[in-house]
């Protein structure tokens, strides 16, 4: 695996190049943006560790250039506690999150984590299909009455989740340790204001099933009877 780190501290790279080279992976370092775009728009990167606060831009912005062009796991650093940068890294589409200072065996195990989970939902993924819906998670595409409705990777992989679990319900809690793959202790809001953005792509286009609230609980894709 080549992991792209993104991060203006010389040490923070050297230790982590340390401990991720141990673990037989290559190791590529940019200390800005600027580099940081273009490393990983001339290798092959299969995994992206982004620090918030760099020069230049900073890692919500290169976290959105990578998110244009690739569904690359990303796992992003912050000194910060405030939990608005985390679920803003979130909801552009960080994969994970990791607040400074880290054990770098902790942040080894999140990558390998992270990893399985992404080769998983490509793996056992497909094409789930319900009356003017089509969800191709192979291809991360969202079809509604037979257009192609533009989408972020995490919207497609929690409508999935959902759909691929018919009138089964899930707690917010649940969908966040699902979908964004680690127990988060803090705001669950990311889940609704996901859950927002995919009903005005969706809602009314059939009678057959519906994204519904199951108040106090969480979510649930319904199977209507007609």
């Amino acid at each position: 695996m080549k992991i792209l780190v993104v991060d203006d501290d010389v040490n923070i790279c050297e230790l982590l190049r340390l401990y991720l080279e141990k673990e037989g992976w290559e190791v590529l370092v940019a200390y800005n943006g600027v580099k940081a775009i273009e490393l990983f728009k001339a290798q092959n990167t299969d995994f992206v560790i982004l620090d918030i606060m760099l020069p230049g831009d900073d890692g919500f912005t290169i976290c959105k250039t990578i998110r244009a062009v690739s569904n690359v796991p990303v796992i992003m650093l912050t000194a910060k506690g405030d939990v608005g940068d985390k679920i803003a890294g979130l909801e552009i589409g960080a994969d994970d999150y990791m607040s400074k200072p880290f054990n770098p065996k902790e942040l080894v195990a999140r990558i390998k984590a992270v990893s399985r989970r992404t080769e998983t939902v490509v793996n056992d993924g497909g094409i789930i299909s319900y009356d003017n819906l089509k969800i191709d998670i192979l291809n991360y595409q969202l079809f509604v009455s037979g257009k192609e409705i533009d989408a972020p990777p995490k919207e497609i992989e929690l409508l999935y989740c959902l759909a691929s679990n018919p009138n089964k319900v899930f707690t917010r809690d649940k969908l966040l340790n699902k979908v964004w793959g680690f127990e988060f202790y803090g705001d669950t809001r990311t889940v609704d204001v996901h859950i927002k953005r995919i009903r005005s792509k969706i809602d009314g286009a059939s009678n057959s099933w519906e994204l519904k609230t199951v108040w106090g609980v969480g979510y649930k894709f319904e199977l209507l009877v007609s």
